[in-house]
């Protein structure tokens, strides 16, 4: 068989979205199906974890079947199965494993198991049909920020990663407090652009040169007492000066350090993974200093920002190129972490 023929059936569940893709060969999308349960949870201002496994558990096998009528084939034409065990809730994280567990053994297909993180990062691959390690990857998602140097399909260093809160996390805490709905991030994006990124000095952690490491939990505290001093003193809340000063000190960390880890490294290509990748002040900052240093800057369309099973289906078929396949002991590790490859 063709590599380019081969069909690799994703699944991702790790939160809030049940998905399904299939990809013919590593790159070429024939469909990729994403029921999302924000409305839902919006009105819990977060995801409740119970809830976001029993909505997987009633989605999951439809979305499967449109995914699959979507890409023209059917189950028997698969080759390999693909799915997210970590990191996530775990819930939902067991709803796609054992559905993805119980298809590999039923059309008697390889069982694949991707880590999420590493999913974002491939998203590029699909975004981008140029796009060949070696590379800097920036993942920048609701649990995690860290900074990649992708050295082969399967070879990865770890540059540094958040000692406490990720990006996605401070901007979710940061909306509530402020009484943005769910989810937060974008609806801080969307408020920057009215306020004034200068207009409160807040904090940034671990600024010196060599150190790829990132700290919110700091900048998190300073924006809370911020907020809590101004209302103690009965001023109105600057909202929009609120959130661009807040996301003027995330982005500038997470610029600088980019570019410092691509020239550390050697890199000429630097990729944006996550969830947060679809900030629009994060994606124009990165342009801009991309532009002025010459380093090639790729990012994924907003769909293959956020949790998607195209992204995990391209992990897989990569995967599968190298050998790592999971057995049917494969179980959801809600704790996993981006981890070196050699």
């Amino acid at each position: 068989m063709l590599e380019k023929e081969i069909l690799t059936l994703g699944i991702e569940s790790s939160c809030d979205e049940t998905s399904a893709a299939v990809l013919r060969g590593g790159r070429t999308i024939l469909s990729n199906v994403i029921s999302t349960q924000i409305p839902i949870h919006q009105k819990f201002g977060g995801v409740v974890p119970e809830i976001a496994s029993r909505k997987h558990i009633v989605n999951i096998m439809p979305v499967i079947d449109e995914a699959v009528r979507q890409a023209g084939v059917t189950l028997k034409d698969i080759d390999q199965v693909a799915v997210t065990y970590g990191p996530g809730l775990v819930g939902a994280l067991l709803v796609g494993v054992s559905a993805a567990k119980a298809l590999a053994f039923a059309l008697d297909k390889p069982l694949i198991g991707v880590n999420h993180l590493e999913g974002h990062i491939f998203a590029n691959f699909l975004a981008e049909p140029t796009l060949e390690p070696p590379f800097m990857a920036l993942v920048v998602s609701g649990g995690h920020t860290a900074l990649v140097d992708v050295r082969g399909y399967d070879s990865f260093h770890m540059m540094g990663q958040t000692r406490d809160d990720a990006a996605g996390e401070a901007f979710d805490k940061i909306a509530r407090v402020m009484g943005l709905p769910y989810p937060g991030g974008p609806r801080i994006d969307a408020l920057a652009k009215e306020g004034d990124p200068l207009a409160i000095d807040f904090p940034r952690a671990l600024e010196e040169k060599g150190n790829y490491e990132f700290s919110f939990s700091g900048l998190k505290s300073a924006v809370l007492n911020y907020i809590n001093s101004e209302k103690m003193k009965g001023h109105e809340l600057r909202k929009a000066d609120i959130a661009a000063s807040f996301q003027h000190s995330v982005v500038e960390v997470l610029v600088e350090k980019a570019f410092d880890a691509v020239r550390r490294a050697g890199r000429d290509t630097l990729v944006l993974a996550g969830g947060v990748a679809a900030n629009s002040g994060l994606e124009a900052r990165l342009r801009e200093r991309a532009k002025e240093t010459g380093v090639r800057f790729f990012y994924p369309n907003r769909i293959l920002c956020t949790d998607n099973a195209a992204m995990i289906a391209c992990r897989g078929y990569y995967q599968a190129k190298h050998g790592d396949f999971s057995d049917l002991y494969l179980n959801a590790v809600p704790g996993l972490g981006l981890e070196e490859r050699e």
